[in-house]
């Protein structure tokens, strides 16, 4: 019934983590510049934290909003108060937090575990050495 609140509230909670994750990464960006001005820095073969997340935030939000839109086609989320209608009654308003501590809760670690696995692998893909050129026989 209302399942998708609990990841809209962890997509809300990943992006602002994202947005101070990416603040801390450009001041620290622009400290090592100043000091290392004449010193080329080196290409790290991995993702920054600040996109990691925003790719997190990407999967939570996109849940959250074909969630939304399922309960509001299916008449549990309307556009008046008090918007979800299983808050209308007492007895479903505790089915409905019994599914979002149930339901909601184990969708959004799900995603948060697939994310993470995501992450492990494409950073492993990154650290590889570049292949060597293949040599045309002559």
């Amino acid at each position: 019934m209302a399942c998708f609140l609990v990841t809209a509230a962890e997509a809300v909670v990943v992006t602002v983590a994202a947005r101070v994750a990416k603040n801390r990464e450009m001041s620290a960006e622009s400290v090592k510049l100043e000091k290392n001005a004449e010193i080329e820095t080196r290409r790290e073969n991995k993702l920054p934290w600040s996109k990691k997340l925003m790719i997190l935030a990407s999967l939570l939000w996109g849940g959250a909003f074909l969630l939304c839109y399922e309960h509001i086609w299916h008449g549990e989320v309307v556009p008046w108060f008090p918007f979800l209608t299983a808050m209308n009654d007492p007895g479903d308003t505790a089915e409905m937090l019994h599914e979002m501590s149930t339901v909601g809760v184990t969708m959004a670690v799900i995603v948060t575990v697939v994310w993470a696995i995501m992450m492990f692998a494409a950073d492993k893909i990154m650290a590889r050495p570049d292949p060597e050129p293949v040599k045309a026989a002559a």
